[in-house]
This record gives C-alpha cells, sequence and structure tokens, in this order.
C-alpha cells in the first residue's frame, strides 16, 4: 500500500510512517518530563538551602561535633536502609503515588525540624526525611523510565540531572543568606517549598495518561535477582557504586582536608575546585544525554568512566592549585558523561512497561553505598598512607566499573516506534537460560 498515515508516539508526538521510507521519530520530550525537571530544581534548590545550616543547628543544642555529623549522617542511612522497601512500593502503588507521598514526608520531616527544641528530636525528623526522600527519588526514576521514549531516553536523564545539579548550586546561595535570619529559616522554607512542589506536581500529572497504571496489572514484573543476570544492568550497578564513591563521597569529605593539608589552601579554594567540578558536569551531562540516545549507552559510560579514573587520580597527585582544578575539571567531564548513559541503560533493561521498584531501588542503592564506605576507606589509608593513596585507590574503583562496561552489551533500542520495547523480556529470558544474549533463547 503506497501512502503515509500519522501515528501517535508515546508521549503525544506525532510520527509519520510510510510503507517504503524508515518511521521518523519525534525529538520532543512529553510534557510531563519537565513537570519532573521543574520539580527535580526546586527540591535540589531547597536542598541547598538547609546545607549551610544542618551542622550549626545541630551544634546550637549544645552537642559536639560527632553529634552533629550524625545528623548528617543518619539522613543517608536511612535513605539507604529504606530503598528495598521504597522499591516494593513503587511496584505495588506505582510511581506517581509513591513520588508525592514522598515528597510530603520529607515536607513533614523538615517542618518538624525547623521547630525542634531538643537533640533527639532534631535526629528522629532528619532521619524521617531521609525516609520521603528515597520514595521521591526511586520513583522520579521509575517515572522517568515510564515517560521518557526509548530513543529519548538519555537526554530525559541528563535534563533531570542537569536541573537537580544547577538547583544544587544555587540553593547554598540562597541558604546563607536565610542562615543570617535565623539557622530555623531554611528548614521552614525548605518545607513550605516542598508543599508547593508536592501540589504543583499533582496538579499537572493528576490526569497524564502516561504515569497511570490503571490499565498495566497485567504488565510483567520485573526483580532484582532478575535485573542481575543482565550484564548492562551490574555494569550500572558498578559504574553507580562508583560515581556514588567518588561524588557524593570522596570528593565532599577528602577534598577539603587535601587542600588544606597538601595544597596548603584556604576554603574559599575548595570551593572553587567544587565549582569547577560542577560547572564540568552540568557542561556535559545535556551532550551525553544526546549521544547516549544516537550512538548508543556504552560509549558514553566508557569514556566517562575513564575520565573519572583519571580525573580522580590527578586529584591525588596534584602539587599546585593549577593542576589541581585541571583534574577536578577532567573528573567532573567524567561524571557528567556516564551519568546519563547508565540511568538510560537501566530504563533500556526494565522496559518502558515492566514493573521493577526492586531493580530502580537497587541501583540507587547502589550509590548509596558506594557514598558511605568511599570516605570510610579514602579516609582511612589516607591517614595510614597518604593522599595519593587514597586517590589511587578512588580512581581503581572508577576503573574497575569501565572493565564492567567494557564487558556490557549495548542495550539502545534500535527499533521502529511502533515496535515493543522487549528489554524487560530479555532480562527475564537470561534470568532463565544464563545466557547475555537472549535471543539465543527465543
Amino acid at each position: 500500500m503506497i501512502g503515509a498515515y500519522a501515528r501517535g508516539w508515546p508521549g503525544g508526538e506525532t510520527v509519520t510512517e510510510t510503507s517504503t521510507t524508515t518511521p521518523t521519530r519525534g525529538t520532543t520530550l512529553p510534557r510531563e518530563i519537565w513537570v519532573l525537571v521543574g520539580a527535580s530544581f526546586l527540591i535540589a534548590i531547597g536542598y541547598g538551602l538547609i546545607a549551610p545550616a544542618l551542622p550549626n543547628f545541630a551544634v546550637s543544642f549544645d552537642v559536639g561535633v560527632t553529634a552533629a555529623s550524625v545528623v548528617v549522617s543518619a539522613f543517608a542511612f536511612v535513605r539507604l536502609a529504606f530503598a528495598p522497601l521504597s522499591g516494593r512500593m513503587v511496584t505495588r502503588f506505582g510511581e506517581r503515588p509513591v513520588y508525592l507521598w514522598g515528597l510530603l514526608i520529607v515536607a513533614a520531616g523538615t517542618l518538624a525540624t525547623a521547630a525542634a527544641v531538643e537533640y533527639w528530636q532534631l535526629l528522629l525528623f532528619r532521619s524521617l526525611s531521609g525516609v520521603g526522600s528515597t520514595m521521591f527519588t526511586v520513583s522520579a526514576v521509575g517515572l522517568l523510565i515510564r515517560i521518557a521514549p526509548p530513543h529519548l531516553r538519555g537526554r530525559a536523564s541528563g535534563l533531570w540531572g542537569t536541573s537537580f545539579l544547577l538547583g544544587g548550586i544555587a540553593g547554598p546561595i540562597v541558604g546563607s543568606g536565610l542562615v543570617a535570619v535565623s539557622l530555623r529559616a531554611p528548614f521552614l522554607a525548605y518545607g513550605l517549598a516542598l508543599l508547593l512542589t508536592t501540589a504543583f506536581v499533582w496538579w499537572q500529572l493528576r490526569r497524564s495518561t502516561l504515569v497511570s497504571r490503571a490499565d498495566e496489572d497485567g504488565e510483567p514484573v520485573l526483580t532484582f535477582r532478575q535485573a542481575l543476570r543482565h550484564r548492562t544492568y551490574r555494569a550500572a550497578l558498578a559504574s553507580n557504586f562508583a560515581n556514588g564513591w567518588v561524588v557524593f563521597g570522596v570528593r565532599m569529605s577528602l577534598i577539603p582536608l587535601f587542600v588544606t593539608a597538601v595544597l596548603l589552601r584556604g576554603e574559599e579554594f575548595t570551593g572553587v575546585a567544587l565549582a569547577v567540578f560542577a560547572a564540568a558536569n552540568a557542561a556535559v551531562l545535556l551532550i551525553s544525554g544526546r549521544f547516549a540516545d544516537t550512538r548508543g549507552r556504552k560509549p558514553p559510560a566508557l569514556l566517562g568512566l575513564a575520565l573519572l579514573a583519571v580525573g580522580t587520580v590527578l586529584l591525588g597527585q596534584a602539587d599546585s592549585p593549577w593542576l589541581f582544578l585541571v583534574a577536578s575539571l577532567i573528573a567532573g567531564f567524567g561524571s557528567g558523561a556516564v551519568n546519563p548513559a547508565q540511568n538510560a541503560a537501566v530504563a533500556d533493561v526494565l522496559g518502558a512497561k515492566a514493573r521493577g521498584g526492586s531493580v530502580l531501588a537497587g541501583f540507587q542503592m547502589a550509590a548509596d553505598v558506594g557514598a558511605v564506605l568511599g570516605p570510610l576507606a579514602a579516609g582511612a589509608i589516607a591517614e595510614q598512607w597518604s593522599y595519593g593513596a587514597a586517590f589511587w585507590l578512588t580512581g581503581g574503583v572508577a576503573a574497575v566499573a569501565l572493565v564492567t562496561w567494557i564487558l556490557a552489551t549495548e542495550t539502545l533500542p534500535r527499533r521502529g516506534p511502533g515496535e515493543e520495547d522487549h528489554a524487560a523480556r530479555d532480562a527475564v529470558v537470561e534470568d532463565r537460560c544464563g545466557l547475555d544474549c537472549p535471543s539465543r533463547c527465543r
């Protein structure tokens, strides 16, 4: 039959297909993605609001530095401990309600923190916020997978990550001004902002058919054990573990000490180095996401991990401020390159129609475990041997993740928009036959 017809691509895009030409897929992200991006930016700003105030607020209850640090660590620990349950909630109830419940829990915990009058109350309410944080984090990734067309997953992930990063940069600037008013003011502002964000997301997504799961009760559930059969999912776990170790752990704990002890520079130079890393990260995220959608998930992941490993090792060998800034730039480029690729790969393995809360929770936990273990291991090595050895170890973690990605299979969908996404089914087949090429079992 000769002729053409218009057909709706998931997300409201229009695709024109003919009997003699290859379908052309749209490049416009669904409106719901932009809602999540906006919410991510607001959440990150709010998180940055309380960052300058939290340690000093804890000390104001007449406790020492260790007790103040426990308040910070408790949030991360609760996030890690609650992640498996958050994954099961996403599978059971769906992403949208868990996302909204998570935001409300963080809002309630933050407002209660602002009203705390004793240290134990501060610790309890801040820990409660960690429960909500992992709920909306896991469900947000699930929503991105559900909403984003397979050929735009990298770009959606890059955009979402960029919004969170920019919000994290802007937040401390605003928070520093609020601290001058009161140590409780940032928590009050963050809690109220979260309530407004929750209302905004509910209003924008309440009638969205893309995020609804009413007609998907019969869709398959992909378990964490089944996903582990997939080489690419294992590679994504390794790279996210390395990202948590390097970016959220060692970067925040060891770099300030290295700058002071080795480079003999003040705290202002630490801020410059961290800003250089963040700027390089933000500059690459969108580019990497677009490349992952056009050339594949593996190339940006491999390049990013290589840069992250090299840049991290160079940080520990730097003997001048300029070399240290160059190393920060390289490491920032690496982190920005790998994130959209690994997120899109997890989405490919899960598939748009599969329910896999435990798969998403496991992926998130990999970064949290790295963020917890990284500072402990690297800090102990720096104390017993040297900072250079600690950064060599950290670079080695990224190098191990690089090897897992070399062995991974490419998951970028190569099919037309009218065809089914078989990624989740492939992972299940691998679970049954133990092969990394599911086509052999079909």
